[in-house]
């Protein structure tokens, strides 16, 4: 099943709502190239704009089966797949399925999910673009104990994203009961405190109580009034590269979503 791009009016898990497209999500001539692209300091409408355009090449990459067909599909389309923005639609479709109850195919998503993240990590491990990494990781993975330490982390992260799943309905359910009483809603979305943390960690395995903690001021201002504006000014007024990090970790977090 084909995960859309987040829709305009959904909102994140605690935050303003996604805006919608404007000629700013995909302007003409932009360059793909990952280290432009992710130092765009308008993140969250580049974020936008990479999934209306490349969201089919995502879906055909989290279908591949066999590591031989990924390690040829990333071969020949790395300078997309291994970015920051697809990474994270890759890991926001994998908690989407969870959330749906297509649970074989999150198994499917989260291992090509991992296939991203691993060769991202690699390459920081070697000081390298990941490009480089391609090659190297997959010959790894010919390798049984390497094979065997890369299957074991799918299964950590599946089980990472079966319980942000859960604890992503109940934050649904109690925005859902509050905003029909008409009560105010906590900066969280819910009060987070009263989940166990382990329930609470993101589909990135952070922490969205410590993590709202370390957003610049205007930032959390943002997320508390689920105000889009404001939250654009305070990325806008960043230092790309501080609006990427922050950006980043809300999405590990879970505190922006595709869903709502």
């Amino acid at each position: 099943t084909k995960a859309p791009p987040p829709p305009a009016t959904a909102k994140p898990a605690a935050g303003p709502a996604k805006p919608k497209p404007t000629a700013k999500d995909a302007p003409a001539g932009k360059s793909t190239d990952p280290k432009e692209v992710d130092s765009d300091p308008d993140f969250v409408y580049t974020y936008h704009g990479f999934t209306e355009k490349y969201a089919d090449l995502c879906e055909e990459f989290m279908a591949l089966k066999t590591f031989d067909e990924s390690k040829e599909f990333l071969l020949k389309h790395g300078d997309i797949l291994l970015q920051e923005h697809a990474a994270n639609y890759l890991l926001l479709a994998t908690l989407e399925d969870e959330m749906n109850g297509l649970h074989d195919e999150m198994k499917q998503r989260a291992k090509q999910s991992q296939i991203v993240t691993n060769i991202a990590e690699l390459a920081k491990t070697w000081n390298t673009h990941p490009g480089n990494v391609i090659v190297p990781f997959f010959g790894r993975m010919q390798q049984r104990e390497f094979l065997e330490g890369f299957l074991a982390g799918v299964k950590v992260f599946e089980e990472k994203i079966r319980v942000r799943a859960v604890a992503k309905r109940k934050e649904m359910d109690a925005m859902r009961q509050a905003e029909a009483s008409g009560q105010r809603i906590e900066k969280e979305g819910v009060d987070l405190s009263e989940i166990p943390k382990e329930q609470r960690l993101g589909p990135g395995g952070l922490d969205p109580l410590e993590v709202i903690e370390t957003l610049p001021k205007e930032m959390q201002d943002a997320f508390e009034s689920r105000d889009v504006e404001q939250l654009k000014q305070a990325l806008m007024n960043m230092d790309p590269k501080d609006a990427e990090y922050h950006m980043n970790r809300c999405v590990a977090s879970g505190l922006w979503q595709g869903q709502a």
